[in-house]
């Protein structure tokens, strides 16, 4: 146990909580109060089990680490929820796992009615039209659609734009656009989980025009 550790004090009501578990209910109390480091710790802590937990589940390696962010983005937008009546890396891996569940259920959809809309890679900002869609107004529709995401894109911080377009655009793998931008693997990842989390926000309130 290192020494950091060793201060972190049982209050949890979680009998013979390990170690590792009471540093997670510390980084969640941190998160809670506002500490950004504190969400990077836990990120830095669970994405590599995350991706092997998806990775069970779904064979594409890219989809899978697309998946992992949109579980940290779950997770932390319902931190406020946890209870630590249980350890917080339970109640991860069961946002992991209804998440990739959730997926590949829809993708098992197979419907007559849908018309695509403009789309990315993230469940959040893929959505569908009913079959009313299928009219003279569709393609105006189509594009003012469109119009509104490329807008909350142009709208991001620089660093942000240049990932997501990157990444959702042209297609290019997290591996390509570090070399592309001459960053880390891991600097790119965590601009493109911000980025997605930004454009979330942005494009909440406009559900009605999707």
């Amino acid at each position: 146990m290192s020494e950091e550790n060793s201060e972190i004090k049982n209050n949890s009501p979680r009998e013979n909580a390990s170690a590792s578990s009471l540093e997670d209910d510390k980084f969640v109390a941190e998160a809670l109060a506002g500490r950004e480091d504190s969400y990077k710790k836990l990120v830095d802590k669970y994405q590599k089990p995350l991706y092997f937990h998806i990775r069970k589940m779904i064979r594409e390696v890219e989809l899978v680490e697309d998946l992992v962010q949109e579980v940290f983005m779950k997770a932390f937008h319902n931190l406020s929820s946890y209870s630590n009546e249980y350890a917080f890396s339970t109640w991860l891996y069961r946002i992991a796992t209804n998440h990739t569940i959730d997926y590949l259920r829809k993708k098992k959809l197979q419907t007559l009615s849908i018309n695509e809309p403009y789309k990315t890679k993230d469940g959040e900002m893929e959505i569908q039209l009913p079959d009313e869609s299928f009219s003279t107004d569709s393609p105006v529709i189509k594009k003012e659609r469109k119009a509104i995401v490329q807008h909350a894109i142009e709208n991001l911080p620089e660093k942000y734009k240049a990932v997501i377009e990157m990444r959702h655009m042209e297609e290019k793998s997290y591996q390509e656009i570090a070399d592309v931008l001459d960053l880390p693997l891991g600097t790119v990842k965590a601009h493109i989980f911000r980025a997605r989390e930004l454009l979330y926000k942005a494009l909440k309130d406009k559900r009605d025009k999707f």
